[in-house]
Parts: C-alpha cells; structure tokens; sequence
C-alpha cells in the first residue's frame, strides 16, 4: 500500500506535526485532506550545518515540507484562504525552507474569503453562551458555502469575469443573512485578479496528480488536521469542526479509493486537552490542571488560546479507535507526566450507576456522567534523554502497556520532548 495516513485521535493538538515531520523523510507526498488554516503544527527542526533549531508553525501547508524532497498537495477537501497560503509559505521560505516547484494545490478545494472571517465572528457572537470556540479563520462559513452550493473554488479564480459575478453574489447572500457588515467587494475582487495570477503555478488536477504518482511507485503520506472528536459526524458536535477528520475523510478529500490506505497511525497525547467549548469528562479544574498546562506548554498555534486540560480519556480513545481502525499509535508528550506522583486514566462512563456502551451522541449526557478512573504510579524521573523504550522507567512502561492493553492497539512511537529527535521508536507491538 502506497499510502500512510497520520489523524489526530482526540480534540487536536496530540502533536501530529512531529510524527509527520520524522515520516515525511520516508515518503515523496505529503498531502492534507481537510480542514483549512485553523490548523496548527509545530515543527522543530536542525538546519544547515550547524544544525541550528528552528521553530516552524504550520498552519495550512502539509507539514511534510520541512523536508527538502517531499513534496506538499493541499487536496480537494481544504477549503483555502489564498492570502493566508502566501503568507505562511512567505515566512516559511523566510526562514529558508525553499518549497520551489514542491507546493501544490488542487484546482477543487473550496476558497475561504475575508468575509468568511467576519462571518465566524458574527456566528460566535450570534451564538452568545453556547459559543462553539471557532479559530475566527472562516472555516465553518466556507464549508457552508460549499454544503449550499454557493462556493466557489480554486479553478473559478481563473475565469474573472465569472468570479466576480460569483462572488458579488455570494457576498450579497451574506449580507442578507447578517445584515450590511463593512466590506469592501470590488477590492477584493481586483485583490483576487491578482492572487489568482500568483497562485496558477501551484495549482492541479489533484485527482489526476495523486494518482498518477502513486502509480509511478511514489509514497505518500496524508496529513490530518484536527482530530476525531473534532469531526463533524463522530465529534462533540456541535462543538466541532466543519469537515470529516476522520479516515473517511482521507478518501473524500484526497479522491483515492480505501483499498489504496495502508497503515493509519493515530495521534494520542499522554493526557487529554480541549480548546472551545464543550463538555470535557475528564478536566482537571485543579493543581494537576494547572500543571499539565503549564509544563506542557498548552497554548494554541493558531489562535494562542490556553488549552483546557485532563487525564487521559480512554473511553474517548476506544470511540477512536473503532472509527479510524488505527494500526498503531503515536503517545506524546510522556515527558509531562514525568513528576507526578499518580497519573488517572479513565476507563468508563457512568450514569446513573449504569455503563455507558460507548461514547455518547447527546452531551446533555456527557455532560453528567461519572468517570471511573484506574489510578496508577508515577514514575518521578526525567524521561528527554530515553532513547529507546528499554531506558524507561518501569512505571512508565506500564503507563504504556496500560493504554495499548485496553485499547488493543500498539503504540509504536512516544514522544519523550519536544525536538525531533525526542521520540522513542517501540516494536509495533502491545507490551504484555
């Protein structure tokens, strides 16, 4: 099988970017398939001879770049904000990752525009209490537009005059939702001539693209961004994202059948966070929340906002895993723990002293369950300097083997820090 696929198992944020950074170096694609620039990856990579670190924050382009012979495709189930494609590729090639003739686009994916954005905020705002958390990077606006039929896409920017008709149109359709916001349409259109001009070199037919590479031998690697719980269909909903981050997204948004997917590794944080609303069984409004946060840095990429943080959630990890099918599993951020004295996983809801089968569709439900917990020992040492899963303490292998022997699925890599090379390869493999 020609293609791998990294997804994010919980709410986003486990670190994907990483795993996809280490992986990229094996594979000629890497593509993402949904989602927009509400992503965040952050990548800390050697450069030049000195092997100088540097920090690269990702937001819409695959991650994979960071390596100099993978390529980069932003599929058809993007939706794409062009000025924001520009400026992240802009400040990338600043800090000299050169992504000459290796950055696509497919002629397909959906356009976000300015008044997108303003439309988020407009919704947050409609929404008063109940606001879902939106990153404000007009992402849910957009994917209406093109569950309406209404939007317009990448390959429309290429014909002007029927562009600028399109998009009066659309704009007009949000000023009667919304009333009269201050926008300016005619600038943005003469903006656009000119982004569309810029923009021709990067774009495909990624269909034609993808396949033909993949029968040329190549690898690819498909990016997911957000995560499972985020999805539209399986997630918290409605505190979710507008797209399908799930493995079925994978084929909706790259166009490649499922027969053609090999391995799936899913993403998991050694604990759980959140950004937005919702309710979140296992947070910690604590000291132990407070630590988790503070040690493990849990601010967003995007939107700088502090993540709210829990133990680790297994009963949110089994839905997880019956979902996406993950072959093996990437555990992140291990080091976090390393100073507790106990570390809790949840292992299942009740409510009303009766077990739930599995994770709830109703959050009126989630919103009241009692989580029951198994509590095991912390290991109360540094674990940066493993580098390989022998040199662990022994707690902290059975953290490990807790977690697969639950869930039935090996955990083949563990993210020990931060830097590239902070993570410990493991035999793919449930520790017994």
């Amino acid at each position: 099988m020609s293609v791998s696929v990294v997804l994010g198992a919980q709410w986003g944020d486990e670190g994907k970017g990483k795993l996809v950074d280490i992986l990229s170096a094996e594979f000629d694609i890497c593509a993402r398939c949904a989602g927009g620039n509400n992503a965040g990856h952050t990548i800390v990579v050697p450069m030049g001879p000195e092997k100088v670190k540097k920090t690269f924050a990702f937001h819409l382009l695959p991650s994979g770049l960071v390596n100099p012979k993978c390529t980069g495709l932003i599929g058809s189930g993007v939706v794409v904000h062009v000025p924001s494609f520009f400026a992240e590729l802009d400040a990338l090639q600043g800090q000299g990752l050169d992504c000459t003739g290796r950055l696509f686009i497919s002629d397909r994916a959906h356009l976000v525009f300015d008044f997108h954005q303003i439309v988020d905020g407009l919704k947050e705002v409609e929404l008063g209490g109940s606001s879902i958390g939106t990153t404000k990077k007009g992402i849910g606006p957009a994917y209406s537009s093109k569950a309406s039929r209404s939007g317009l896409r990448v390959h429309h920017l290429f014909d002007h005059e029927t562009f600028a008709q399109k998009f009066r149109k659309l704009v007009e359709g949000r000023f009667k939702r919304y009333g009269h916001f201050e926008y300016d349409t005619e600038g943005e259109i003469v903006r656009y001539k000119a982004l569309a001009q810029r923009l021709r070199p990067y774009v495909v037919d990624s269909v034609v693209y993808l396949h033909k590479s993949i029968s040329e031998g190549k690898k690819v690697l498909v990016e997911g961004a957000n995560a499972l719980m985020l999805d539209i269909d399986f997630g918290t909903y409605p505190f979710v994202t507008s797209s399908s981050t799930t493995i079925g997204g994978v084929c909706t948004g790259l166009g490649i059948p499922p027969k053609m997917i090999g391995k799936t590794i899913g993403v998991i944080k050694a604990y759980t966070t959140r950004v937005g609303g919702g309710p979140f069984p296992t947070e910690q409004l604590n000291e132990v929340g407070v630590h988790l946060q503070e040690v493990g840095r849990e601010f967003g990429v995007t939107t700088g906002r502090r993540r709210r943080c829990g133990w680790l959630d297994l009963v949110v990890m089994k839905h997880s895993c019956l979902i996406n099918g993950y072959d093996s599993l990437n555990l992140t951020k291990l080091d976090i723990l390393d100073d507790l004295e106990e570390i809790k996983v949840a292992v299942k809801y009740l409510v009303d002293g009766k077990e739930l089968p599995g994770f709830p569709a109703d959050l009126e439900v989630l919103a009241k369950v009692d989580v029951v917990y198994v509590t095991l020992p912390g290991w109360k040492q540094s674990i940066t300097s493993a580098t390989t899963f022998d040199e662990l303490p022994e707690n902290c292998k059975k953290y490990v083997g807790f977690i697969e022997e639950f869930l039935r699925v090996p955990i083949e890599w563990i993210g020990v820090g931060p830097g590239r090379e902070s993570m410990v390869k493991k035999a793919g493999k449930v520790v017994q």
